[in-house]
């Protein structure tokens, strides 16, 4: 099969390898549509040291079973017999593991293995490309679901959204699907703070307002988590989901004295997976339209024009 494989930093090829190695628990799914991640761009500029090189990258997949349904994707590969499992906490199990890092080739590829229990599904009315959307949503899922669970009773259901790429905007649409009327974002990028107003209908403002009871850095970069430390109220919540950078940013002064709660939030369970995907198929999270579509055969030009800045969408799709 072809595939576009990570083979050094700031390297792609797009070749020949191996059809995927399937366990018995496992299925091939023939992907129709695949998205860049965040995740995928800090391992080709060489920043992410549990993907190292050659490796084929891609978790964000849709496409069709040998025997002919189309399906999307939950790329977190967990043991279903762990406690974390057992509870409900999937995204913990301590053997883990995701396509796109080793043990795990990814979905830039023709065809990759995923076990079963890891695919929803799709309705006529869904595209691949749209279905490629629901792992980043998921991520923003969860973590809107943590966040709003963790908010004092008696504070405004008001959120801030620090960054406009897909996890940023998939937050802005997840806060607005579980009931969060005012809802701001972000974006320093004013082609693509244009983009989200126009396209996604998402109230992009320059500067977060002080006192915002949620606030959600979907960067992850010092300075993203200090202005997440500066802008949110006193007992308030930080929602980490980015991971920009490892260190810096954060007031713990300021986080202890006002008892700001922080959490830091990593994928989704199982269960926050399907119900995404039910939001999507509901058409509760919107037309899924952001986006824009390359051959995976210039994937390498999609990954510089990311770097670059030069897409305005959040996300782009790669097709095989």
């Amino acid at each position: 099969m072809k595939a576009l494989v990570y083979t050094g930093v700031e390297s792609l090829e797009y070749r020949d390898v191996s059809d995927p190695a399937v366990d018995h628990d496992e299925t091939v799914v023939h992907i129709d549509s695949v998205g860049i991640c965040g995740s995928d761009m800090h391992a080709f500029l060489g920043h992410d040291e549990r993907r190292p090189a050659p490796l084929i990258l891609g978790h964000e997949g849709a496409g069709v079973t040998s025997n002919g349904r189309r399906v999307t994707i939950n790329p977190l590969v967990t043991d279903p017999s762990s406690a974390a499992s057992r509870s409900g906490r999937e995204n913990l199990c301590p053997s883990r593991q995701i396509i796109s890092m080793p043990p795990r080739e990814g979905a830039f590829a023709d065809q990759v293995a995923i076990p079963e229990r890891n695919l929803v599904e799709l309705p006529d009315h869904i595209s691949f490309e749209q279905a490629a959307l629901a792992e980043p949503i998921a991520v923003s899922w969860h973590a809107v679901r943590l966040g709003l669970a963790a908010l004092h009773p008696t504070d405004q259901r008001r959120a801030h959204v620090l960054g406009g790429g897909a996890i940023g905007v998939a937050a802005a649409l997840a806060l607005k699907a579980m009931g969060v009327e005012e809802v701001t974002l972000s974006e320093p990028n004013a082609a693509r703070a244009e983009y989200l107003r126009k396209v996604c209908g998402i109230n992009v403002v320059a500067e977060p307002e002080k006192n915002v009871p949620l606030v959600i850095d979907a960067v992850g970069f010092a300075s993203t988590r200090a202005a997440a430390c500066s802008v949110v109220s006193p007992g308030g919540v930080i929602l980490h989901i980015g991971l920009g950078s490892s260190e810096g940013g954060l007031d713990i002064r300021r986080i202890t004295l006002q008892e700001i709660t922080l959490i830091g939030t990593y994928t989704y369970t199982a269960q926050d997976f399907r119900d995404t995907c039910m939001a999507m198929f509901d058409g509760r999270l919107g037309a899924l339209d952001w986006f824009e579509t390359r051959a995976l055969i210039d994937g390498a030009a999609a990954f510089d024009d990311l770097r670059a800045g030069k897409t305005h969408a959040p996300k782009i799709i790669l097709k095989p």
